[in-house]
């Protein structure tokens, strides 16, 4: 096996996409403009069909202007859950959606894998553009 291929994983694993139906609390990072990382807890959704991973927020929330502020190519992040010796880490490309579908697709998302969101009228969505998958599940 080669070097840092060890804990590759694939979207159409299915350990992978138990563990992500599982409720977790995950952890989002973005990069400040200074290029230091940020890192949250979140609650986030696998699309493995899509190839997405989403995360409800404010639109005034610091991960939401970090990734508005990299424009549309989007801002590279990494969304990661732990549980015991499971994990699994999601890295990708990430926009801000704020498009009622959006918004609204993610909400029922959320709400499957956790629970109903409280009422955000300022709620974005923001939405990565998985580009590798990495853990030990």
């Amino acid at each position: 096996m080669q070097q840092g291929t060890r804990h590759r994983l694939e979207l159409d694993d299915e350990r992978l996409q138990a563990f992500w139906r599982e409720r977790h609390v995950c952890t989002l990072a973005t990069l400040r403009p200074d290029g230091t990382p940020h890192v949250v807890p979140v609650g986030a959704t696998l699309d493995a069909a899509a190839g997405l991973a989403r995360v409800i927020t404010s639109a005034g929330s610091a991960k939401a202007r970090h990734v508005e502020r990299a424009g549309p190519d989007g801002l590279p992040v990494a969304i990661t859950q732990v549980d015991g010796r499971r994990w699994a880490t999601l890295e990708g490309r990430a926009v801000v959606r704020a498009d009622p579908a959006s918004v609204a697709d993610a909400e029922l998302r959320y709400t499957e894998r956790y629970k109903p969101p409280r009422a955000n009228p300022r709620r974005v969505v923001i939405e990565v553009a998985i580009g590798r998958v990495l853990g030990h599940v």
